[in-house]
């Protein structure tokens, strides 16, 4: 089959490789119908996911068609169609029984594309397949479905549920890339007051506002910190989302928030970022962090299925799976290309 393959930093190739065969008794092999690319994959590319070795296929997120199951898998049979999350859950270890997969103790968490070979494929492996994959809802478009592989569950759990937003909170995003839109679609299912995004580029704030965004700002023309605590009389925010995974976005986002506030740390981050204590041991502030357990994926696929949240308006690029390179280039390049998500089908 063919897959895309990492081979060191800067190095990818979509390339010949042997097709995945059942070999746990939990195990399914799926058939890529749709994938994606995640800002996850660039920041393998750029070196700062060093666990990920040469000869990997990158990639966590995928729907497609199950095509042969191990002999204990009980909740999927061939010929289903699928929705392969990005965390992988045993389903018994301590982390998994309290709801926390991506901590998953048993030989789960964040492996595919990580650390077994992943969904950037014609075919993946996925073990655990039991509590690891979701049937697809009725009527709901795969390519819909595919956006709650990770990026709505991340920007739901880690951002939304973590900064425990709530009715009549200022929310203050910063990063307006796919991770921090699922962050303002998320928000907005608890009534906040107000939800402001902060980006550098002009079109990801558009999309923010197409997103929910009640106030955008451009911090490389506009000062964010000024702006939002004048919107706060002051204060600055109740809850603030970093999602993008640089110093400087993370250290705004603790600025930006209002004594007792909430700092949620969505992004990725490669290097260290400084948390200023001398300034905000006083503060009274809760600054959380994870990695998505998607313990919130069967509550998403019944909001998608009802119709409360939109997952296809994160889909800007569409190509087919022998496009590989010329979609990471589209990708890697969103504040020119405009692109959110990009998909990938047979």
């Amino acid at each position: 089959m063919q897959a895309l393959v990492y081979h060191g930093p800067g190095r990818r190739s979509w390339e010949a490789v042997p097709k995945p065969q059942v070999i746990e008794d939990g195990d399914a092999v799926v058939r890529v119908d749709a994938v994606t690319i995640c800002g996850t994959d660039l920041h393998i590319l750029k070196g700062d996911v060093p666990e990920v070795t040469d000869g990997r296929v990158l990639g966590h997120e995928a729907v497609g068609t199950v095509e042969s199951v191990g002999p204990a898998v009980r909740t999927v049979k061939p010929a289903d169609q699928v929705l392969v999350s990005c965390i992988t859950a045993c389903g018994t270890c301590r982390f998994c029984r309290e709801g926390r997969y991506g901590q998953c103790l048993g030989g789960g968490g964040w492996i595919l594309g990580h650390k077994i070979d992943g969904t950037q494929a014609e075919y993946v492996r996925v073990p655990f397949a039991d509590t690891s994959v979701h049937p697809l809802p009725e009527g709901v478009p795969a390519r819909d479905v595919l956006m709650l592989a990770d990026i709505l569950p991340t920007g739901y759990e880690v951002g939304v549920l973590n900064g425990a937003v709530g009715p009549g909170d200022t929310v203050a995003v910063v990063g307006a890339g796919p991770i921090g839109l699922s962050a303002i679609m998320g928000a907005r299912l608890f009534s906040p007051s107000r939800v402001i995004a902060i980006d550098l580029a002009d079109s990801r704030l558009e999309a923010a506002e197409r997103f929910g965004a009640d106030t955008t700002i451009n911090n490389s023309r506009e000062d964010a910190l000024t702006l939002v605590r004048d919107m706060t009389g002051g204060l600055g925010a109740d809850v603030t989302v970093e999602a993008v995974g640089v110093p400087a976005a993370f250290e705004l986002a603790v600025e930006m928030a209002r004594p007792g506030g909430r700092i949620a740390n969505i992004g990725v981050h490669g290097a260290p970022a400084s948390l200023h204590l001398e300034e905000q041991w006083i503060r009274d502030i809760t600054i959380t962090t994870g990695l998505v357990d998607t313990f919130s994926t069967p509550t998403l696929l019944r909001l998608l299925a009802g119709g409360q949240i939109d997952a296809g308006k994160f889909i800007t690029h569409t190509f087919t799976l022998d496009e590989f390179p010329k979609a990471y280039e589209v990708f890697s390049d969103a504040a020119n290309t405009g692109a959110l998500k990009v998909v990938l089908t047979r």
